[in-house]
């Protein structure tokens, strides 16, 4: 350990020093005193002992930190530091009678120091606490991959799903004990062991019936089953799973392809979407269709905006729909702006209910002042 930082163990202040003061701060400390310094130490040295959130491990372009003589301290941006360590330091200023004020809820005291460093939103806040009250059976596909077991280790411990994982039960716990994490309360699924065949054939069984008149057959089916993306959809398909996350090893559009061919399309609908949640600091917003559709006609515009619109509603919020294209409100007559136009009027006839318009570039979408100074209709 060395105050240098071309050495791997750096002692820098600012893993200490701003959330000493910011515990101390928040409980209106008459002083910092030498509890409050070691509640500190603890804190921090136990953060070096649990798993490196991935933000840390790009930021220092390793695959794995883990415990050890190359680390055991907390890198500077991690984090987890303004919360563990802040929460120490007003933990010990109570304990130690130097607190001038309390605080009852430590939940809500998190909450805010994330939100402090814009690490949480309301949004965030509402799914974490929404999932913590009903935890669902989370498939994970790409168990044998380490940000996707450690993804399924952390939601685990935050209680807001319950995950399996896919894939050889012995590489996984050999890569669990390489990055020095339990697998307490982690269901695996070895999906191509003989102990699983029978499972294998009852899916095979259900998707050649929903493909028979595709041309589908069983003993193709019961190839696919070997397959993680067909395994684990069929478990969300027959209700032995609520979600699947996939993606690591797989392109997005095959995965698609298995989507539609396991789950399939709503019947009200005849295309699917993709959507981004860009959170920001300010408002949290919605982007769809952002993978899938090249080149959508009205059809499929209308599609992805009434399914931006439930999903939207679903996270508790009131959607205003700005449909994007090159040019704004028939400047352009052809091309791709007259199907978002035709998308946009049909939406207003049949949804008067539904704040939405354009078609509209994205720089006027984003500015209300400048849209409606050039556009004020």
């Amino acid at each position: 350990a060395t105050g240098r930082s071309d050495y791997p163990n750096q002692i820098n202040n600012v893993i200490g020093f701003p959330y000493i003061f910011r515990g101390a701060l928040d409980t209106q400390a008459k002083a910092i005193n030498e509890e409050m310094k070691l509640a500190a130490v603890h804190a921090i040295a136990g953060l070096a002992k649990q798993p490196v959130p991935d933000v840390v491990n790009e930021a220092y372009k390793v695959n794995n930190l883990t415990f050890g003589p190359e680390y055991f301290i907390p890198k500077p941006v991690d984090p987890r530091l303004i919360t563990e360590v802040s929460i120490a330091v007003a933990k010990a200023a109570m304990q130690s009678d130097v607190a001038r004020k309390n605080i009852d809820n430590w939940e809500d005291y998190q909450v805010r120091l994330r939100e402090l460093m814009g690490y949480e939103s309301k949004l965030t806040r509402q799914l974490y606490d929404t999932a913590r009250r009903n935890p669902q059976r989370v498939v994970f596909a790409e168990g044998v991959h380490p940000s996707m077991l450690k993804a399924a280790i952390e939601a685990r411990s935050e209680g807001i799903c319950h995950p399996i994982l896919l894939g050889n039960d012995e590489r996984i716990q050999k890569l669990a004990d390489e990055l020095d994490l339990s697998l307490e309360g982690i269901e695996i699924i070895n999906l191509r062991h003989d102990r699983e065949a029978e499972r294998r054939e009852r899916y095979a069984h259900i998707l050649a019936e929903k493909r028979a008149r595709e041309g589908a057959t069983f003993h193709e089916a019961n190839d696919k089953m070997f397959e993680r993306n067909y395994f684990g959809m069929m478990m969300v398909e027959t209700g032995e799973a609520d979600a699947f996350i996939t993606g690591i090893y797989t392109r997005y559009s095959n995965t698609i392809k298995v989507a539609k061919e396991v789950i399939g399309i709503r019947p009200e609908y005849k295309h699917f979407g993709t959507m981004h949640i860009l959170n920001t600091k300010k408002r949290t917003y919605f982007l769809a269709d952002t993978l899938i559709n090249r080149h959508p006609d009205t059809d499929t515009m209308i599609d992805i905006a009434k399914l931006a619109e439930q999903t939207v509603r679903f996270f508790n919020q009131t959607p205003v729909v700005a449909m994007l294209s090159y040019s704004n409100f028939g400047s352009d007559q052809e091309g791709s702006p007259s199907t978002v136009h035709n998308a946009v009027e049909y939406m207003q006839q049949e949804y008067p209910d539904l704040a939405i318009d354009g078609e509209m570039q994205v720089n006027f979408a984003m500015n209300r002042k400048l849209r409606d100074s050039k556009y004020p209709f």
